[in-house]
């Protein structure tokens, strides 16, 4: 029985049940370097983001025999030229539509105020059920109010640990781009043979799946936004830039994120008029069934082969334990980890074939 694979599966979880218990026991001593990751971790993230995105262009530079200063340089000013361009001309298109839409949001409140009432009132001729969930969503509207504005105070206090995360931001993806083969070589060189092949196997794995998911991701979400944004210019909806800037944050989260993005949209063309919201669920439909069919087949592929059942799963399960920061991270480590497990469940029915082959 002992050779099972389901036995041996189950003490390996065991196992890691009980190393994670006794670690949660001893946390204290772990604080210390609970503290300087959690200080690291935001700028490594997005300094790893960031050379994801460009390492494709660093590639090219350098096939076209530019030096690795060069192309880091090279790097650097263009990014610095988008964010210019993007403050010097998108921004007050931004912040015009902005303050808009915060001199239109009492008479969005009043609106929205009519509308529940006019649920609540005619609650009572509804069923029980009804009533119930009507009350629950009422509840969890004045939630999320509180929520948000501890949050937005939250925000306020934490001014300066941004400001000094922005600071550190450049200094790791300057260096991701100096250095990034040098990352892989220090790992597997300490293992010898066949293990150190699969060492180098499996870091390549994880960087591909890394490298396919923010890449495809980030460029779908863009697609997906900017055929929003022509859809919501042809129909005149308002506010269309600002729907469609939080629509390419939300379309990061695979499978649900757009339809988060929908909603505000749908909110803000019902409140023009009923014909208006309908032409918003024909744009988002159009739009949808563009990505699912065209773009997301043709840039992901089969890289990540999650199923979408899973990834839903994956993002509600993140989302309770992490968050928001959860829902963003999730799929990707997931898989991350799918592709270790991978790679070593193959290293495991290499060591089985060599144990019982025939001499």
């Amino acid at each position: 029985m002992t050779k099972k694979v389901w036995f041996q599966a189950g003490i390996g979880l065991l196992l890691t049940l009980l190393i994670i218990k006794y670690f949660m026991e001893i946390k204290h001593i772990f604080y210390p370097i609970a503290v300087i990751l959690s200080a690291i971790f935001t700028p490594l993230l997005i300094g790893g983001v960031l050379f994801y995105i460009t390492e494709p262009l660093q590639r090219f530079l350098e096939k076209k025999k530019f030096p690795r200063w060069s192309s880091i340089l090279s790097i650097f000013v263009l990014l610095i030229g988008l964010v210019a361009i993007f403050v010097s001309y998108v921004w007050p298109l931004i912040a015009t539509q902005l303050n808009n839409f915060l001199a239109a949001l009492p008479e969005f409140i009043d609106e929205v105020t009519k509308w529940s009432k006019y649920v609540v009132n005619q609650r009572e001729h509804l069923p029980e059920q009804v009533q119930k969930s009507i009350d629950g969503a009422i509840n969890g509207i004045k939630d999320y109010a509180l929520s948000t504005s501890k949050f937005v105070l939250d925000v306020i206090s934490k001014v300066v640990a941004w400001a000094f995360v922005l600071i550190l931001i450049p200094f790791f993806f300057g260096y991701m781009l100096k250095d990034h083969e040098k990352f892989a070589p220090r790992i597997y060189n300490l293992f010898t043979g066949s293990r150190r092949e699969w060492v180098k196997k499996t870091i390549a794995d994880v960087n591909e799946v890394l490298r396919s998911y923010i890449q495809g991701q980030l460029l779908i979400s863009f697609l997906l936004a900017l055929m929003m944004f022509i859809g919501y210019l042809i129909i005149g909806l308002d506010y269309a830039l600002l729907l469609v800037i939080f629509a390419f944050f939300m379309n990061i989260i695979p499978f649900i994120g757009p339809w988060i993005a929908f909603i505000p949209a749908l909110v803000i063309g019902f409140l023009d008029s009923p014909i208006q919201a309908l032409w918003v669920c024909v744009v988002t439909l159009v739009a949808q069934q563009i990505d699912g069919n065209l773009i997301t087949p043709n840039v992901m592929g089969k890289t990540l082969d999650i199923h979408p059942l899973t990834v839903i799963t994956i993002i509600l399960a993140a989302g309770n334990i992490a968050g928001f920061l959860g829902i963003l991270l999730g799929v990707p480590f997931y898989a991350v980890m799918k592709a270790i497990i991978k790679n070593i469940y193959a290293r495991r029915l290499e060591i089985r074939k060599a144990v019982t082959k025939e001499i």
